[in-house]
């Protein structure tokens, strides 16, 4: 699914993602009601990297900059976009879920960004979790103190622990999940907001 009707999903089990609206017309921005700065991305079920192949515009700070944006992609892509209230401040980190052919569903966590393929620092468990599992998870991870406060930076482990907890929940109800890919997932002082998503039906 596109990550408008990710995000959608989501948001039925009380996860946090950015506001946002999914526009399908360039004449439709004049009646958004969002704060800038946004960003625009392509929403396309077909492309899952969207910022490889420019499907992602950042900081964009006023209705000229937004129309001139979406038109951009759309006329690239062929495809919707979906526009969003920037969020920043708090460290990243990625949740994901595979669909193992021996074990079934399993989630994945550990610090996200662009860094994931470079340092590899994650941690499984099989669904569904329990809160000690999703507390174990967190400590497992080689960046573990990172959690516990970096240079000031503070994180909100439960809500850390809440969206391991809701994404097990929401995959144990939704077994025709293939896979997911939440990345980055960004923990601030007191919540945890889904920033990029992507759900793969079988």
């Amino acid at each position: 699914m596109n990550e408008y009707e990710a995000k959608k999903m989501l948001e039925e089990y009380g996860i946090k993602v950015p506001r946002g609206v999914l526009i399908e017309d360039v004449s439709h921005i004049d009646s958004i009601k969002l704060n800038y700065p946004l960003v625009a991305k392509v929403a396309s079920e077909e492309i899952l990297h969207k910022s490889d192949v420019g499907g992602v515009i950042l900081n964009i700070n006023n209705e000229d900059e937004l129309k001139e944006s979406v038109r951009k992609i759309m006329e690239k892509f062929n495809s919707p976009v979906l526009v969003e209230e920037m969020v920043s401040g708090g460290i990243e980190a990625i949740v994901g879920v595979i669909n193992d052919p021996t074990f079934g569903h399993a989630i994945m966590f550990g610090l996200g960004g662009i860094f994931t393929e470079i340092f590899r620092d994650v941690t499984f468990r099989v669904i569904p979790i329990t809160r000690r599992d999703a507390e174990l998870m967190l400590s497992e991870i080689k960046g573990k103190k990172i959690l516990e406060g970096y240079r000031g930076m503070k994180v909100d482990k439960e809500a850390a622990i809440d969206l391991l907890l809701k994404i097990s929940k929401f995959v144990k109800e939704h077994p025709e999940i293939e896979g997911m890919d939440l990345n980055p997932v960004l923990l601030r002082e007191n919540e945890a907001v889904v920033l990029d998503a992507k759900v793969i039906l079988k």
